[in-house]
């Protein structure tokens, strides 16, 4: 675990909760003690986490531990974007408008929507039969 003084942010998107830590080093990412890019199988994950960095232009300047649970595997990497952009705002709050104008510090809110009661799934009816 990092020291105490550092940035930290909490991210989340679907149901999916990323605690992220910020530390100064070199560019590297573990998310829940494993390299990032063994975590994520597809390219597409790692990617995600890495944009806020990107803007930033702080891609090599923070090691980043990053604890993860829950949701999928595109969840947790919403998740732990939102957190990067979190600490990063913490750690240099003029950094706040580059990254909202990304759309990396609005949490997304769309959830997975319940099944009714009569349907096959949330707003999926049942199918018709003539006979």
């Amino acid at each position: 675990m990092a020291a105490v003084n550092h940035n930290y942010g909490t991210g989340r998107r679907k149901t999916a909760t990323a605690r992220v830590y910020l530390a100064p080093g070199t560019g590297r990412i573990t998310v829940n003690e494993r390299p990032l890019d063994e975590f994520f199988g597809r390219e597409t994950g790692r990617m995600i986490v890495r944009q806020p960095l990107e803007v930033a232009q702080l891609t090599s300047k923070f090691d980043i531990d990053v604890h993860v649970v829950g949701g999928g595997i595109t969840g947790q990497a919403g998740a732990i974007r939102h957190g990067i952009a979190r600490a990063l705002i913490k750690y240099d709050e003029t950094l706040r408008k580059p990254l909202r104008a990304a759309g990396f510090v609005t949490r997304d809110a769309r959830e997975v929507e319940r099944k009714k009661v009569g349907r096959r799934k949330a707003r999926r009816g049942t199918q018709y039969s003539k006979r």
